[in-house]
């Protein structure tokens, strides 16, 4: 079955792969971005079955005519691809408010408020799904990018509450942990801190220097990641966390053994701090 796929931020990446792939497969696309030059030769191709909107997720107005416009278009919306994003470096100390409120308006609240856009439809369909691009580190924190991992754990906490909400809508959602895939993400698509504090150099330095050091040569593949992404839309029961690229599933499963261990040590302490029976 043929489905219409609204996905943001297609100018680069993830986003760009997906909707080409979609419309490859015969399905229909609305495909999000700041500047519609910037995706025009992805729809040149589809012309009855695409369409190029203008949107920057941070604006309301923005995020109301695409979804009018998708609606025009093609009358309904199955698949939400939440891809837009940035990244940003800096230890937490390091970090500049006006840079952290920028990622959290385009990582978290641009992708909350397009959701919340079109869940309406949905909800009137009683069918869609929701897909939401974080990262690993939405599951796990590493040194250099502490307020980035925050904007994706706000993802996944927010997917996780949505997946129980809709679910006895007919609207399924996966949040998608992707490990390094070549993309802008490590490159321009992220700025560093301008502060720089000594004391992080072997901490957040090295492991800023060691991500952009491999921008461009990630293991990841974007064109592979869109695959799994339309197989997961596709299956009859997609996964709530789609794990891309082995060191994500590497990175989720040493979490689990710290999350693990600190339960299992501190167990006593944890369930004295109830009430005894009866009380």
């Amino acid at each position: 079955m043929k489905k219409v796929w609204f996905i943001t931020g297609c100018s680069t990446g993830f986003g760009r792969e997906l909707a080409k792939q979609v419309l490859e497969l015969g399905h229909k696309a609305v495909v999000a971005s700041r500047k519609t030059d910037d995706v025009a030769d992805i729809v040149t191709d589809y012309p009855d079955t695409s369409i190029a909107v203008k949107l920057d997720v941070t604006n309301s107005d923005e995020i109301k005519s695409s979804v009018e416009e998708a609606i025009k278009k093609f009358g309904q919306i199955d698949v939400l691809v939440n891809n837009a994003g940035i990244g940003y470096f800096g230890a937490i100390e390091e970090s500049e408010d006006d840079e952290v409120r920028r990622m959290f308006e385009i990582n978290f609240w641009g992708l909350a408020n397009i959701t919340k856009a079109v869940l309406p439809l949905m909800r009137k369909q009683r069918s869609g799904n929701i897909v939401n691009i974080a990262s690993i580190g939405g599951l796990v924190g590493f040194p250099a990018v502490g307020y980035y991992n925050a904007t994706k754990f706000a993802v996944d906490g927010f997917s996780d509450a949505l997946s129980k909400e809709t679910a006895p809508l007919g609207i399924k959602v996966t949040v998608v942990c992707p490990s390094g895939f070549r993309t802008d993400w490590a490159g321009r698509s992220a700025n560093n801190s301008k502060i720089v504090i000594d004391d992080y150099k072997t901490t957040a330095e090295t492991n800023k220097n060691t991500i952009r050091g491999y921008s461009g040569k990630q293991p990841g593949d974007p064109v592979r990641a869109a695959k799994a992404i339309v197989d997961a839309v596709e299956s009859e029961n997609p996964p709530l966390h789609l794990l891309l690229g082995a060191a994500a599933l590497k990175g989720a499963r040493n979490k689990l053994e710290v999350l693990k261990k600190d339960f299992d040590t501190w167990e006593d302490t944890t369930t004295g701090a109830d009430f005894p029976a009866g009380e």
